[in-house]
């Protein structure tokens, strides 16, 4: 097989450890980029540097899949599979470009900002691994909601690195909550 049978994937875990669930992203992928991932996979613990992601993402990923702790309502500890608007689609003007706080939002317009720039090529399909956090306080640790969610968000990432993964996804399996 040749690279374009297996196209780059980049996983980010992206979150501050210091503000409880927050942190849920970075603890994923720590955890992913202790097993074995296949060769086209790359595992990086962005935190709160989401500059140096959209920068990152300049090198040439077909896929981005960020992991991150993402409030949409449910009870703590839910999963998510969300498919991200493509870069271009975010206007700058849409996301605070402020490189303390970069949200996975801003980081895309960043992106998008970049490469029209550049000339640069944005990842083809980006997808968020979500986790309904119980709190974002001041604080070292996730609570044990999200903490136990952390195995399941593992395994999903595997799953989508999965030989027919991300390239092969269908887009109604993104919907709403993760399956188990």
């Amino acid at each position: 097989m040749n690279a374009q049978d297996h196209p780059r994937t980049l996983v980010a875990g992206v979150g501050n450890i210091f503000l409880g669930d927050d942190g849920f992203g970075v603890e994923t992928v720590r955890r992913l980029a202790a097993l074995p991932l296949p060769g086209r996979v790359e595992t990086v613990d962005v935190g709160v540097r989401g500059v140096h992601l959209a920068y990152q993402l300049l090198d040439g990923y077909d896929t981005l899949i960020l992991v991150d702790a993402t409030a949409r309502g449910g009870p703590p500890g839910t999963l998510y599979l969300i498919e991200a608007a493509a870069p271009g689609d975010i206007e700058p003007d849409q996301a605070l470009l402020d490189g303390h706080r970069m949200s996975p939002d801003a980081v895309l317009a960043l992106l998008g900002t970049l490469c029209a720039g550049t000339g640069g090529t944005a990842p083809r399909r980006i997808l968020v691994v979500g986790c309904e956090p119980a709190g974002v306080e001041e604080g070292i640790g996730l609570s044990p909601p999200v903490a136990q969610a952390v195995p399941e968000a593992v395994q999903l990432v595997l799953r989508l690195l999965e030989e027919d993964g991300p390239a092969r996804l269908l887009p109604d399996a993104l919907a709403g909550p993760a399956a188990n």
